[in-house]
């Protein structure tokens, strides 16, 4: 059967409106993709609801199609998003109408039986991650529309993909390519230079979103449209699968991937082919995320300038201690931004954060603001901050459960109205989740002089959050690099590079294919990005940090 050249417009709510226009008007496309789900996503979507119960869904998806439905249309591209979010009946029947106001003629179709909240009645969402074949449905019942709440990001390829080529939900290493291929598309311009480790390499000031030729047999080729930024290479392609992933085993509802078998060849100019992926039966559970309300939370930074800094530190929490003492969590950071004999008072600065939390908003609120702005003449020399602290306001806290796959219903919502329930795989068709075995270790380089430089100079690395936990993935340019780094780089040296690591879980897994290691630390982000618990709270710069660091390097791989 014919190649399927599935586009990707979107890689979270929020990310570039002209990208559905740009994908649609840039070359040929079969189906066009958007993610515009993620965890703290799916918060907001939830506090939306409790405003509004219409509301639920994505509005910037409704706006896109608004100047771009005619366009799908005459092209013959079908749309397939997760807009839908908490609501994706209440997106679907806004399609309907907005096609009908514009005289556009297509049939609009959606999936659900993700929304568990029934079961969870503590949660502001609870949502299992469905899989593709109910998409697949919807396409294969002629849709030109499909919108669903959540399902895993892959899904938005899995589903057109099996829908085009015919495939069985047994066929796992066609599904596995598919979802290697979804991982790769998801984050939009992740795989076109976007976020990466060596942007220098191409002009990424404003890429191209990705699409990947996919065929019969799984394989495909991740590319982007002729004459658009940014580029595509094996290493822009190598950060985005090592994105937001762990071990070997990359579970779905539909396969697990093997990440250990995907192969990636330059098959020429923005173009990676994607070859080799096996698959193996799904686990017999699926992941539900849940979100809910963790309390309120309000946070000043103060700004230290010049001489004595961590004495007017100590002043400003000793002066605070009396009004933080009935506050459930108390945070102090101080970043030694200043510098010595600084050529500007910015650069002479250091930065003072307090973060607080607790279930009471008032105890955040005003106990916090009143007692800070009352330092404003009574504090350290020099006092000020950068913006007065708030009213306090609420925080998220995501988890993940797992429930059978026979505990959802999952539906596909026809454009006629018809519903096609998606039957669970049968508990034969399940494989329990297993660690691989960890590959034998390349061969080291021989001994030779050595040179302290950061990390980055021979090894890219990108990283990303999953609920409390962070992944950094970091791949090696050469296969010399790569027998260096796969010595050097073991879990108690990424804790030592990382101190925030040094007492909390860390897990190596190696993938010789793409010469990588991917590591997951439990816990650094807390109870996940809408709690806020550090600086950076989803790790997106967790891997800058590891590159930036220095080791004793092997002056031949400099």
């Amino acid at each position: 059967m014919s190649v399927l050249r599935v586009g990707n417009a979107s890689g979270f709510y929020g990310d570039r409106f002209s990208a559905m226009r740009e994908m649609l008007t840039g070359g040929e496309l079969d189906v066009l993709t958007g993610d515009y789900l993620a965890e703290l996503t799916m918060l907001i979507l939830g506090r939306d609801r409790l405003k509004d119960p219409e509301a639920g869904y994505a509005r910037t998806f409704l706006r896109q199609l608004e100047e771009c439905l005619g366009l799908a249309r005459e092209r013959g591209v079908r749309i397939v998003a997760n807009a839908g979010g908490l609501n994706p009946a209440g997106l679907a029947d806004a399609v309907r109408a907005l096609a009908d106001r514009l005289g556009i003629p297509v049939r609009v179709a959606h999936v659900e039986g993700d929304d568990l909240g029934a079961a969870h009645p503590g949660a502001l969402a609870a949502h299992a991650y469905l899989g593709g074949f109910g998409i697949a449905a919807c396409l294969r019942a002629g849709a030109d529309v499909v919108v669903t709440g959540r399902v895993t990001d892959a899904a938005l390829v899995t589903g057109p993909a099996a829908a085009h080529f015919g495939w069985a939900p047994t066929e796992y290493d066609r599904l596995a390519g598919a979802v290697v291929a979804g991982h790769l598309l998801e984050c939009g311009a992740q795989a076109t230079g976007g976020n990466y480790a060596f942007f220098q390499d191409g002009d990424v000031r404003r890429p191209g979103f990705p699409l990947a030729e996919l065929h019969a047999d799984g394989t495909s080729v991740i590319t982007k449209h002729d004459g658009t930024g940014g580029f595509v290479d094996v290493g822009t392609v190598t950060a985005q699968l090592l994105y937001e992933t762990g071990g070997a085993r990359y579970a779905g509802p539909d396969v697990t991937a093997r990440l250990d078998t995907v192969r990636l060849g330059q098959e020429g100019p923005d173009r990676v082919r994607v070859e080799g992926v096996r698959g193996e039966a799904p686990p017999p559970t699926l992941k539900v995320g849940l979100n809910r309300l963790g309390g309120f939370r309000n946070e000043v930074v103060f700004v230290l300038t010049g001489l004595d800094i961590e004495a007017k530190a100590a002043l400003v929490r000793a002066q605070l201690e009396p009004a933080l003492g009935k506050i459930a969590d108390v945070r102090w950071e101080l970043a030694r931004t200043d510098r010595p004999d600084a050529a500007t008072e910015e650069t002479a600065s250091a930065l003072l954060r307090l973060v607080v939390r607790d279930a009471d908003q008032q105890v955040v609120g005003r106990a916090l603001s009143g007692a800070a702005i009352e330092l404003a003449l009574a504090g350290y020399p020099g006092f000020h901050v950068l913006a007065p602290p708030g009213k306090g306001a609420p925080y998220g806290v995501f988890e993940d459960v797992y429930v059978p796959h026979g505990a959802v219903d999952h539906v596909a919502v026809l454009h006629d109205g018809g519903r096609v329930t998606v039957a669970p795989p049968p508990a034969q068709d399940t494989l329990v989740l297993a660690q691989v075995p960890e590959p034998p270790l390349p061969q080291p380089l021989p001994p030779g002089p050595v040179r302290r430089a950061p990390l980055g100079l021979v090894a890219g690395a990108r990283s990303g959050d999953k609920g409390g936990d962070a992944n950094v993935g970091v791949w090696a340019r050469t296969d010399d690099a790569w027998r260096w780094l796969a010595h050097e780089l073991t879990a108690d040296r990424f804790r030592e590079l990382i101190p925030e690591a040094r007492d909390l879980p860390v897990t190596r897994h190696q993938l010789p294919n793409l010469r990588a290691l991917n590591f997951v630390v439990e816990g650094i982000l807390g109870e996940g990005v809408a709690a806020q618990a550090r600086f950076d709270p989803q790790a997106k710069a967790l891997g800058e940090w590891l590159r930036a660091r220095h080791l004793d390097i092997p002056e031949s791989l400099l």
